[in-house]
């Protein structure tokens, strides 16, 4: 097979329906129920063909871990502890979630 310049090779998308374009992303994330996938500057194109949009993304990333805190567990913090839901929520959040342990760091101060 003989190898096609980018021209000749958009044209015959083209003609095949489908459109490719760069999109101009400064990061993407993708959050999956743990992590969360953090790509930065990273390169994405956008593919239609037959009304189907996709994108295809490549660069470096980094995971990180999810943590989701609910209001309920804010706002127990807050009443166990005696603080503002800010302070509880900031010690839920270095706990990584955990009541207990944010608990223990608001008291002990």
């Amino acid at each position: 097979m003989m190898p096609m310049n980018p021209k000749q090779m958009k044209k015959m998308m083209k003609q095949m329906g489908i459109e490719m374009d760069e999109v101009e992303a400064e990061e993407v994330i993708i959050v999956t129920k743990g992590e969360e996938w953090v790509f930065k500057n990273p390169s994405v194109v956008r593919i239609t063909a037959k009304g189907v949009e996709t994108f295809q993304i490549s660069g470096s990333y980094e995971v990180r871990e999810r943590i989701v805190i609910s209001d309920e567990d804010v706002e127990l913090v807050a009443e166990q502890a005696g603080v503002s839901r800010e302070e509880a929520r900031k010690a839920l959040e270095e706990a990584k979630g955990d009541i207990a342990e944010a608990l223990m760091k608001l008291t002990e101060e």
